[in-house]
C-alpha cells in the first residue's frame, strides 16, 4: 500500500473539512426550511426558529389541503413536467439522431438552424406576441409546445450517438433495418445515459419554471403552476409587511391573512424542492455518465 505523506494527509484533511463545510453550506437552507415549516407559527413569524424546532407540529401540510387551487397548481406542475419532459427527450432523441444521419438533405443546414437559436433571441415583448398570434396563452400548451426543441439538448445527444460505434448501425442497415428500427432498437437502448441527462434538466426546467406561467396565463388563474403560486403568496405577504412598516392602515383580517400566507408560502416551497431532491438520486448515475460522455466527441 502507498503510505501517505504528511503534506498528503494534511491536503485530504483540508480537502475533507472543504467538502463537509460546503455540503453543511447547501443542507442548511432546505433544513432551516423545513424546521420552519413545522414549527409553531407564531415563532416563526418572530424569526425565534434558527437551528432546532419548537413546538412542533405538521398542522400546516395538512392545512395545504384546505388552500384554494393548490391542489389544481400542483396538478398544472405535474403534468407539464412528465408530458413536457417526456416529448422533449423525444424530440431530442429523433432530432440528434437525424442530424448524425448523413444521407439525410441538407443535414448540415438544419443543424446549423438549429444551433442559431441558443445565440439570438428577439426578446420577452417579440416573444409573447409570437405566443399570441400561434394561439398558445392561456392554454395548457403554452407551457409544452415552446420547450420541446431544445437546441442544446439536441447538441449533447448528437455528440452521444457519434461515439457510438458507426459499425452497429452498418450491421443493422445490412440486415434490412430501416432507420426508424435502428433508432428504436440499437440507439435509444445504448442512449440512455445522456437521455437521462436531459429529462433531468427537462424536469428541472418545468418544475421551477414561473415566469411563462406570470406572462402566458393571466387570464386562467387555473392553469397557475406551484411556482407561480408561490410568488403570489410572498407579494401577498411582502405588500402587507412594507404597509405595516409604513404605518398604514391594516385590519386585522388583512393581519391573518399576511400569516396565513407566510406560513403557506415556507410549506409550499418546502413541497416544491422534494420532488426535485427524490428523483436526482435515481438519475444520479445516470447524469454524470451522460454528461461526461456527452459533453466530448468520441
Amino acid at each position: 500500500m502507498h503510505r501517505q505523506s504528511i503534506g498528503d494527509r494534511v491536503f485530504n484533511a483540508v480537502n475533507g473539512l472543504f467538502f463537509l463545510v460546503f455540503t453543511v453550506l447547501c443542507i442548511f437552507p432546505i433544513y432551516y426550511l423545513f424546521i420552519n415549516t413545522i414549527s409553531d407559527n407564531a415563532l416563526v413569524q418572530n424569526g425565534q426558529i434558527n437551528l432546532f424546532p419548537k413546538g412542533i407540529h405538521f398542522d400546516n401540510y395538512i392545512a395545504l389541503l384546505n388552500v384554494r387551487d393548490l391542489a389544481q397548481s400542483a396538478f398544472i406542475t405535474l403534468s407539464r413536467t412528465v408530458l413536457g419532459t417526456a416529448l422533449m427527450v423525444l424530440a431530442s432523441a429523433l432530432a440528434g439522431y437525424l442530424v448524425t444521419q448523413k444521407a439525410m438533405p441538407g443535414r448540415k443546414f438544419f443543424y446549423r438552424l438549429i444551433i442559431i437559436t441558443m445565440y439570438f433571441n428577439a426578446g420577452l415583448i417579440p416573444w409573447f406576441l409570437n405566443m399570441s398570434m400561434l394561439g398558445l396563452t392561456n392554454t395548457f400548451w403554452g407551457y409544452i409546445i415552446p420547450a420541446v426543441v431544445q437546441p442544446f439538448n439536441i447538441i449533447l445527444v448528437k455528440t452521444y450517438i457519434e461515439s457510438i460505434p458507426s459499425e452497429l448501425e452498418e450491421s443493422a442497415f445490412i440486415d434490412g433495418a430501416g432507420y426508424f428500427t435502428v433508432f428504436r432498437k440499437i440507439i435509444l437502448p445504448l442512449s440512455k445515459p445522456i437521455l437521462a441527462t436531459i429529462a433531468v434538466f427537462g424536469a428541472v426546467g418545468h418544475w421551477n419554471s414561473f415566469i411563462d406561467s406570470m406572462i402566458l396565463m393571466s387570464s386562467e388563474p387555473k392553469l397557475y403552476t406551484l411556482q407561480h403560486r408561490l410568488y403570489i403568496y410572498l407579494n401577498t405577504t411582502s405588500n402587507l409587511g412594507k404597509l405595516m412598516q409604513s404605518g398604514g392602515t391594516i385590519t386585522q383580517a388583512d393581519l391573518v391573512s399576511a400569516l396565513n400566507n407566510r406560513v403557506i408560502m415556507l410549506t409550499v416551497a418546502m413541497i416544491t424542492i422534494v420532488p426535485i431532491l427524490m428523483v436526482y438520486p435515481f438519475m444520479q448515475r445516470f447524469f454524470q455518465k451522460g454528461l461526461m460522455l456527452g459533453a466530448v466527441k468520441g
